[in-house]
């Protein structure tokens, strides 16, 4: 990380500093429902405050398709960041020394990447700063075209993001990897990396079932990646699946646990089950270092034991942690655990990539001499 300049050595006083946020928050009936991507950033805006900056935030929300939507405006976020700053942060056109741009989102160009639009954004800095980590993999107008115009820092955020993540890649002895979500193709890359460095990798998921097929056991209906795991990567005894899950027979709906060699045509795989989550659970407590992205079941279809229940291990183990993904922080934050030893980050598909390449889009844009 020596080869981009941190914001703590740049000079801001009386300039006008872009700065790409995240601040992508769930909202619901036009209220914030979780500012955690608003606080990750607050160390970068309170720096460039104290220094005299005149900020300019620039941040998508939602997935409005390149339209104007009324219930995907930056409105509650300006007036929630302005809460948190002790001041007051209006939103484009009405200028002032702290303010926001609308959703990016709304314009299709900001996806397309635009040097157009970079252009047109430059013209609100004299400076940028990227502390976007959780949208550093995508090469978005406002994460890789700005940089190649205006001097460019990554923020406290930003570093903090790439150093914890560098970490996890050099683990102590006896480490363990939890990994879930879909998309077994995506992730075997990170899976090939990790193997060599971590004691066991634990896989749930949809990814979980990609390996139990692998392996020659039935997944009924389950869902699985259009590409079949690799054989090799799947067979290696240092990944862990569930022995037992819950299963979900399809029509009529209804859940029951059993072992997953036994899932039967119309029956899908929805949550690791209750004896493999215990067992899970104590492995995690117990590791000295603990990695983990994804959720263990369909989290969002309300099928969040198995994923709480080793949040929960790992909040009161008090062992060193790195845990992303949407879902998973969601279920560590259902629990109390010691931020100084296990951070949270605010990316799923940047962190996933990091972790792989060792770098991001938006990394290397930061990288660049203008």
């Amino acid at each position: 990380m020596q080869e981009i300049k941190s914001v703590r050595d740049a000079d801001v006083a009386g300039k006008r500093v872009l700065v790409a946020v995240d601040f992508n928050v769930p909202l619901k009936d036009g209220m914030i429902v979780d500012d955690a991507r608003i606080r990750a950033c607050l160390p970068t805006l309170e720096l460039l405050k104290g220094r005299g900056a005149k900020i300019v935030i620039m941040t998508h929300l939602g997935r409005p398709g390149g339209r104007e939507v009324e219930g995907l405006k930056v409105a509650p976020i300006a007036h929630r960041l302005g809460e948190l700053m002790g001041c007051r942060v209006t939103v484009a056109p009405e200028e002032s020394d702290f303010m926001m741009l609308e959703n990016l989102r709304f314009d299709p160009r900001e996806k397309e990447g635009s040097a157009e639009m970079a252009q047109e954004l430059a013209t609100f800095g004299d400076v940028f700063v990227n502390d976007a980590f959780s949208n550093s993999h995508r090469a978005h107008a406002s994460i890789i075209g700005v940089p190649q115009i205006l001097p460019s820092f990554a923020g406290v955020r930003l570093m903090e993001e790439c150093e914890k993540l560098q970490e996890a890649l050099t683990p102590p002895p006896g480490a363990i990897a939890i990994i879930g979500g879909a998309k077994f193709e995506t992730k075997q890359p990170l899976i090939e990396k990790l193997i060599p460095q971590y004691a066991k990798i634990l896989v749930g998921g949809a990814m979980g079932n990609d390996i139990i097929k692998a392996r020659g056991l039935p997944v009924g209906a389950s869902l699985v990646s259009n590409v079949p795991a690799n054989v090799a990567i799947a067979s290696n005894d240092k990944l862990a699946v569930a022995n037992d899950a819950v299963i979900e027979k399809l029509e009529p709906k209804e859940a029951r646990t059993g072992l997953v060699v036994d899932v039967r045509a119309d029956e899908r795989i929805v949550d690791v089950g209750p004896v493999t989550a215990a067992a899970w659970a104590q492995v995690a407590e117990d590791a000295p270092f603990v990695l983990w992205n994804g959720p263990l079941g369909i989290y969002e279809e309300g099928y969040t034991e198995a994923s709480d229940l080793v949040a929960q291990a790992l909040a009161r183990s008090g062992a060193r942690a790195v845990v992303g993904g949407g879902d998973t922080g969601a279920a560590l934050r259902k629990y109390s655990f010691d931020p100084q030893k296990v951070f949270l980050s605010t990316g799923g598909g940047a962190m996933l990539l990091f972790l792989t390449e060792g770098t991001l889009p938006g990394i290397e844009a930061l990288k660049q001499k203008v």
